[in-house]
């Protein structure tokens, strides 16, 4: 949609993290070097955490687009709600084995696999997201899996990312021997007002990005103050205020731009429905010329009345345009839940 408007190669504000976009801010760059560090010593648990938001699935898939063609045979773990058996069966799973039956002939199963893979020279690495939903339990057996080794070298090695709380679940008493197992910690703390308006260039050139819209530095500062500088909710922000920019077919960004779409998304609780925005039309309309212009008194009175009709129209153009760009984003969630089904259900509706 405002990709062809912008002349955009793709969506520089997508949620969905994908490495192409990763931006090597200092904060990142260092969990990055964290991260190596911890591949390289080979064991242990390496963990990274920060608020939600802040780039933490994202530097995973950086490291994993790195490690391809290394001998390391890395699996991602995101459904932490479990217990510890169940635990052991989604890495079984997650690593393409079987996960059925007894718990000792899960550990049996994944310490073959582990041997396996390591008289291949290669070395095994469980990626854990939202480990701070992780029962303590669970993160005991992985320790446990830790201690897998073969000629005097660990066969397992673990990153745990998660968000603040789980840095203080690690501190309990409880967690001491997980904690001896910890080699490097790092906590990702949200962007500065100047590395969000590097992480909005980033993003922008690397989707192509020809300085149209042209973004004035006022539109930043209010870009970071909204997000905080957590790079989610920038990605969300700047998404709104591209497609807001094509509705309005601008093709330069202020700061009263970023405030109206940052007021949308404040009132924007449930999408109005595409009912609302029909019947909204013809209410507001009528409510904009309910106000007569002829009739009696002075021309003074008639040109005061002519002015708060033009402001009514004003108003009216104004809640248009919100009610059309809700409306987009009802057509684009339909899209992203749906695709390409969407074009099917319009072609029977037409039918019918």
């Amino acid at each position: 949609m405002y990709e062809t408007f912008y002349k955009l190669r793709k969506k520089p504000f997508q949620l969905n993290p994908d490495p192409e976009f990763f931006f090597n801010s200092p904060v990142h760059k260092r969990a990055l070097a964290y991260l190596r560090y911890g591949l390289a010593q080979g064991e242990g648990f390496i963990v990274v955490t920060g608020q939600p938001g802040t780039g933490k699935t994202m530097l995973v898939k950086a490291l994993f687009q790195e490690i391809r063609h290394e001998n390391v045979v890395a699996g991602l773990m995101v459904t932490t709600h479990v217990g510890a058996d169940d635990t052991l069966r989604i890495i079984a799973a997650t690593f393409g084995l079987s996960h059925d039956g007894t718990k000792a002939a899960l550990l049996q199963g994944l310490e073959n696999f582990f041997r396996a893979k390591a008289r291949e020279g290669k070395r095994i690495l469980l990626v854990v997201d939202e480990a701070q939903n992780l029962p303590k339990e669970s993160l005991e057996e992985l320790r446990m899996l830790s201690n897998f080794e073969m000629n005097g070298r660990s066969l397992f090695q673990s990153f745990l990312l998660g968000q603040d709380e789980f840095r203080q679940l690690l501190q309990l008493e409880s967690m001491e021997q997980v904690r001896q197992r910890v080699t490097a910690t790092y906590h990702l703390r949200p962007f500065e007002e100047n590395e969000t308006k590097d992480y909005v260039y980033h993003r922008l050139n690397t989707a192509g990005w020809k300085h149209d819209p042209q973004i004035m530095d006022e539109a930043y500062a209010e870009i970071h103050k909204f997000a905080s500088g957590i790079p989610r909710r920038i990605n969300s922000l700047c998404d709104r205020l591209l497609l807001y920019g094509f509705l309005e077919e601008l093709h330069s960004i202020d700061d009263e731009a970023v405030k109206t779409v940052i007021d949308e998304i404040k009132e924007d609780a449930p999408h109005q429905t595409q009912a609302d925005f029909s019947s909204g039309n013809v209410s507001l309309i009528s409510q904009a010329i309910a106000t007569p212009v002829e009739g009696t008194g002075s021309l003074e009175e008639r040109v005061l009345r002519l002015e708060n009709l033009v402001e009514n129209l004003r108003q009216v153009v104004q809640k248009e345009r919100i009610l059309l760009r809700k409306a987009v984003l009802i057509q684009l969630d339909m899209e992203e839940v749906y695709g390409p089904d969407l074009a099917e259900i319009d072609r029977d509706v037409d039918r019918k």
